[in-house]
């Protein structure tokens, strides 16, 4: 293996000087790199050519517009919207032809809506102007002719020298070059960026952080070879080249440790020096700026398809009107009546462009059937919204100081609907706070303090848990084994306060250990309290300290970082005696097969016991490199961090041959414990109807210990193994329909769950677990080309388990496994939540995406559509907000087509009361106010503020979440019967009036209204029936709902008054006035209101009292039951005067038997009330002897005795 190290390296190192002695014509050409001459001094004769650059400046643009394209490009985005642009069409129809209505009824509104959007835009923009200039002006100071010099930041360019000082932000992406500490090192928070709090190392280059003033730094020439600007913080690929006059130009890698990012700042370092190779849009924040794709809910899919049904109704309307009106005119008498004879042109007009213009007229007419208002409504409902999550107090976190975060505010009705959680496992079920338990090393596990038969073990004392050998493991061994775990890692030793996962020596010394890993800092620190104590990295050197309380040093020659798909990392240290080792740690799948000395199957057998109990192992390996063998080992791995393209593959393949031939030392254990409440909140997610999924990692069995700590799984579940080695045994496809035979047989004949699709009968409580292995075959595509018939199997199966574990998953898998779920029959709505990097993919794959503001990072809540600070947070963001936002949303889109409903089919029907000549039945003013005075507000409020049960209740009863699911309250079914709700209003609105008027003379001087007083009093009705219809669905009332809908009606009669009252100067017609007035001077307008209101209202009554009494749903038995308690409320424990004799109970709660068994001195009886939901929902009630009640029982009297009743 070492000779074809050795000959890939020698062949890899050739390569590279080949490319190198090809000046111009090698990766300079590329075009995903690029060059960057420091300080733009050009490269020495006789090496690389110099190439002039044009970058862009460092100016920041996050603005939109300029003066002189927002009115243009503002108009041009709203109108891409559909509404906006119908209705924009619509306008320009009552400009060209001569419609019925004013061009003002359209233009009025969308004009207001146009305005009001571009207003807040500009303001927005004008905002984002301001901070621009703010950054783009602030001082920055640059090395020019080695001294510093102060600019403004727009004006810094690639290649300059930029001193950065303590607490200040970097003005722009940079390469590291020095440092005022010794080591070359300084100390970043990237909060900013990514979210993350925690103070970050970041290492100069080798070969440039001894030059400490501005002078020196001046004097460098080099020439840096990066990739070109992308977004990803987190990775970075080039390389520098730094000229000497009498030596060899010296090339040293580049990482992501070696650059500074825009907008992160400085911590507890004096100054440093770097220079810039991103600027200004190119930077990686600039770069981030981009949002993410957009999601839609579900209810905005069913806002479309009801629209696209209006806008058939409103075609077919316009379409049968001009018809019959052809019709109509087909008669001469009618067509030209003596009074209204044709003129020769009109005689002589083309009939068909006369039926188009017709028919235009007719859809302008019947146009307000489309709720342009509904658009806005909604966008401010799911804005304002919004705020209730993040004014939260109970999901407000004090541990961390922070609240939920919403990120989208578009999908916050979807957290109603959720049907499938899938959740990580690390750091979201569980603290992501390791600790150090015990070590197993050739089979004989230490503990740092175990009481075993009585007897105490402290410090490195061994205790065998398992079968080994006789006699204690080898010292030596041992002492190699603390050794590696106290040199392979990446802690940095810190003497500060404000970092994560701090912890203080027990010594007294107020140094910290702090890295990107818990589980590292948990190593450390348990190989610490077992003798060996990690002190520092410095100069290159490991150091450390042995029992017996002497320093050791260690060269750290190379590290092998680690990373989630070989999943492990190595160090290679030098000792003091000049030996060279590699030392190993990992999973246990990455360690075991690269193995090929060592107790394997001792450390095997504890690696599967702790697993089983839930504990994270660790595997720890070493073995020794020769000096021949390390400069192999050098080669390869230089060659391969100076690469520019492909390096990720490169190193992955430099890592898989060094790691390898190892000699297995141990593995270790930390527990990382559960999050409070996780059971709970997974236990009331099952119960809302929601199927649950674990994707992680982990081991198998790690994984199944959590998911019976949280609940996923019972005692008396029975699981399914889908994992790799029961598909040695068996075929894929036998172990597929084995399953499926077993689990379809044994649970086809039960009830089902409408919506979670759960088995109804405790017997039958499935789990599956399955691996990723497995789950690569599964999702295999078919040889022929087409889908594999085993992803229908599998989702069978899934279909009809409780708790689904999905482990030894990769990050790409996680999203795989959720696009499964969403395109499948049902088209289920998803949820993803997860705290880590690698929780993004299936975080942005889910129909919502939930991160944990965890200690994994940022990525995750940077890249979710919301943000909690714990798992158990979830709880009341679905059950409770996402309930709410769900059933006040839904309300507000059916209420809106139901109100447009009864306001435009009296239109219609009146058509054929006037012959289809296109007259209005209501004047512009109510045509034009209707939508956004007179009925906007209470919806909008309601829409806000209604809570149809109280919070707890919710939160103590998951399964009303159940009564939502499936987007039921926005069914076909639920939308036609609104619609239908709509016509008969209309309907009883027009008819109503039209008989009240018919053949009667309404004023005291005998005078008849005319068709302006009969439309106002459709008009005066449809308001007041459609306020009052809102409000009978209201059940929270508070003293805003109030103000609103009375306020709102109130609105309406003054301006009524107003409107008909004053003769308006700017108006070319007066046919309004003193109509209102003239309306309500008569007992049958008065009685006609009433009369009318009350018809209309009646039928919904009806109906909600039929469906409440004949088919209930919880909600509302949930609602009978709190309406009751309030009713009958009593205090607890009350009192109660003594009975008639010792016999006495209700036969509700006891029988007749257990009656007579009461003891004869009883003369008192203890009253115990429920005056909270929660209790009176349990399947059963005991007392404290242990006496049975029945689930109905709010009250249960027992004789007062010894024992207090429960």
């Amino acid at each position: 293996m070492w000779a074809e190290l050795r000959k890939w390296a020698e062949q890899a190192g050739e390569g590279w000087r080949e490319r190198r002695a090809q000046q111009c014509v090698g990766e300079e050409n590329w075009v995903d790199s690029r060059t960057v001459y420091i300080g733009h001094r050009e490269p020495p004769p006789g090496t690389d050519a110099y190439i002039v650059q044009n970058y862009p400046d460092n100016r920041i643009v996050s603005s939109k517009y300029t003066f002189w394209n927002f009115i243009p490009k503002n108009l041009f985005e709203q109108f891409r919207r559909i509404a906006n642009f119908y209705f924009l069409i619509i306008f320009l129809v009552q400009l060209i032809i001569d419609t019925p209505t004013s061009p003002v009824t359209s233009g009025l509104p969308l004009f207001f809506v146009i305005t009001v959007t571009a207003i807040k835009q500009g303001y927005e923009d004008w905002l984002r102007h301001k901070a621009d200039n703010a950054v783009n002006r602030c001082p920055v100071h640059v090395i020019q002719g080695g001294k510093v010099v102060q600019k403004q930041s727009r004006k810094l360019q690639v290649g300059d020298i930029v001193m950065t000082k303590e607490n200040e932000t970097f003005p722009c992406d940079m390469v590291f070059l020095s440092s005022s500490s010794d080591d070359g090192t300084c100390f970043v928070t990237t909060a900013s960026l990514d979210g993350e709090s925690s103070t970050k190392t970041y290492q100069a280059v080798q070969d440039t952080k001894a030059l400490r003033t501005e002078a020196e730094v001046d004097t460098l020439n080099a020439t840096i070879e990066c990739e070109q600007p992308q977004p990803d913080l987190y990775n970075f690929v080039g390389r520098i080249n730094i000229y000497h006059e009498t030596e060899e130009p010296i090339a040293r890698p580049l990482g992501s440790e070696n650059v500074l990012l825009r907008g992160a700042t400085l911590k507890n370092t004096q100054s440093i020096y770097g220079v810039a190779i991103y600027t200004g849009m190119e930077t990686k924040m600039a770069l981030n700026y981009q949002s993410k794709s957009q999601k839609r809910s579900a209810v905005e899919k069913s806002m479309n398809m009801f629209l696209i049904v209006y806008l058939c109704i409103l075609i077919s309307k316009a379409l049968i009107t001009t018809i019959l009106k052809f019709t109509w005119q087909s008669d001469s008498v009618r067509d030209e009546p003596w009074f209204n004879m044709k003129t020769q042109a009109e005689r002589q007009r083309n009939k068909f462009l006369s039926s188009f213009t017709d028919f235009l007229a007719f859809m302008v007419l019947f146009n307000y059937i489309i709720p342009v208002s509904m658009y806005v409504t909604v966008e401010m409902q799911k804005f304002l919204g919004s705020y209730f999550i993040s004014w939260d107090e109970e999901m407000f976190d004090n541990e961390i100081c922070e609240g939920p975060i919403v990120n989208t505010s578009d999908l916050n009705e979807e957290l109603g609907q959720v049907e499938y959680v899938f959740t990580d496992k690390t750091g979201t079920l569980t603290e992501n706070n390791m600790e150090f338990i015990e070590c197993c090393i050739d089979g004989h596990v230490h503990v740092q303090h175990s009481i075993s038969n009585g007897q105490s073990f402290y410090s490195n004392a061994a205790i065998d848990f398992i079968d080994a050998p006789v006699g204690i493991a080898d010292q030596e061994r041992k002492e190699l084994f603390f050794r590696a775990l106290c040199l392979c890692h990446t802690v940095q030793v810190k003497r500060e306060d404000e970092t994560d996962y701090q912890k203080q020596h027990q010594d007294g010394r107020s140094s910290v250990y702090i890295s990107s890993s818990p589980d590292e800092i948990a190593l450390v620190e348990g190989v610490k309290r077992l003798g060996f104590t990690f002190l520092q990295v410095k100069d290159n050197f490991m150091e450390l300290e042995n029992p017996e309380a002497e320093i050791e040093r260690y060269e750290l020659l190379q590290i092998l970082n680690f990373d989630s798909v070989r999943r492990r990392m190595s160090v290679i240290i030098r000792s003091v005696t000049g030996e060279i080792i590699l030392f190993c740690k990992g999973a246990d799948l990455s360690i075991f097969p690269r193995v090929k000395a060592g107790k394997l199957d001792l450390v095997r057998q504890r690696v599967q016991q702790n697993a089983v109990e839930g504990l994270r192992t660790l595997c720890v390996a070493y073995k020794v490199l020769t000096s021949e063998e390390y400069d192999s080992v050098h080669a390869l791995l230089q060659n391969a961090k100076l690469a520019l393209q492909e390096r990720d593959r490169k190193l992955a393949e430099a890592y898989d041959l060094i790691e390898s031939d190892l000699d297995l030392l141990g593995a270790t254990a930390v527990e990382d414990r559960l999050q409070d409440k996780a059971a709970e909140t997974v236990e009331a997610l099952q119960k809302a109807g929601m199927k649950v999924w674990v994707l992680t990692g982990d081991k198998m069995e790690t994984a199944a210990a959590t998911c019976y700590a949280c609940k996923l799984f019972r005692r008396s579940t029975q699981l399914f193994e889908l994992t790799t080695k029961r598909i040695e045994e068996q075929s894929l496809h036998d172990v597929l329909f084995d399953l499926n035979r077993t689990i379809i047989r044994q649970s086809g004949s039960l009830p089902r769950d409408t919506y979670s699709g759960f088995s109804q009968h405790d017997l039958h409580d499935y789990g599956l677990i399955i691996d990723g292995t497995t789950l690569s075959l599964i999702m295999k595509p078919a040889e022929n080309g087409s889908s594999s018939n085993y992803k229908d199997l599998f989702l069978e199966i899934c279909r009809n388990c409780s708790g689904v574990l999905c482990c030894r998953m990769a990050p790409l898998q996680k999203a795989q496994i959720v696009k499964l779920i969403k395109s499948s029959k049902e088209h289920p709505i998803t949820l993803a939540i997860g705290d880590g990097a690698n929780d993004v993919s299936m975080i942005l794959e889910a129909h919502v995406g939930i991160g944990i503001l965890g200690k994994e990072g940022r990525q995750a809540a940077r890249n979710s559509d919301y943000c909690i600070p714990k798992f158990k947070h979830l709880k009341k963001l679905l059950l409770v907000h996402g309930h709410y936002y769900y059933i006040r949303i839904a309300q507000l889109v059916q209420y809106f087509f139901y109100k447009n409903v009864c306001f435009i089919f009296p239109q219609f029907l009146y058509q054929f009361f006037c012959g289809f000549s296109q007259q209005p039945l209501y004047d512009t003013a109510y045509l034009t106010l209707y939508n956004i005075s007179f009925t906007s507000l209470p919806i909008l409020l309601y829409s806000l503020m209604e809570q149809h049960v109280s919070i707890d209740t919710l939160r103590r009863n998951p399964s009303l979440y159940r009564d939502v699911a499936k987007n039921s309250l926005l069914s076909w079914k639920s939308f036609i019967y609104w619609t239908c709700l709509g016509v008969f209003d209309a309907v009883v609105f027009f008819f109503g009036a039209y008989f009240i008027f018919d053949n009667s003379t309404m004023t005291s001087n005998g005078q008849m209204f005319g068709n302006w007083t009969f439309g106002t009093l459709v008009f005066t009705v449809l308001v007041f029936t459609v306020t009052l219809k809102l409000a009978l669905d209201t059940h929270n009332w508070t003293w805003v709902n109030h103000f609103v809908i009375w306020g709102s009606l109130l609105f309406y009669i003054i301006f009524s008054f107003l409107w008909g009252g004053i003769i308006w100067p700017f108006l070319n017609y007066q046919r309004m006035y003193y109509v209102f007035m003239q309306m309500l001077s008569t007992g049958p307008a008065w009685l006609g209101i009433i009369l009318l209101i009350t018809i209309s209202l009646l039928p919904d009554v009806v109906k909600k009292v039929l469906c409440r009494q004949l088919w209930p749903t919880a909600t509302q038995k949930l609602q009978d039951i709190l309406r009751q308690s309030k009713k009958d409320r009593v205090s607890e424990f009350s009192p109660l005067a003594p009975p008639p004799s010792s016999t006495y109970t209700n036969n509700i709660y006891r029988s007749h038997q257990q009656s007579k068994s009461i003891s004869a001195d009883s003369r008192k009886v203890t009253h115990t009330y429920w005056a909270e939901d929660d209790y009176c929902n349990n399947p059963s009630l005991f007392d404290y002897s242990g006496n049975h009640y029945p689930s109905n029982a709010r009250c249960i009297f027992v004789p007062s005795g010894l024992e207090t009743t429960v």
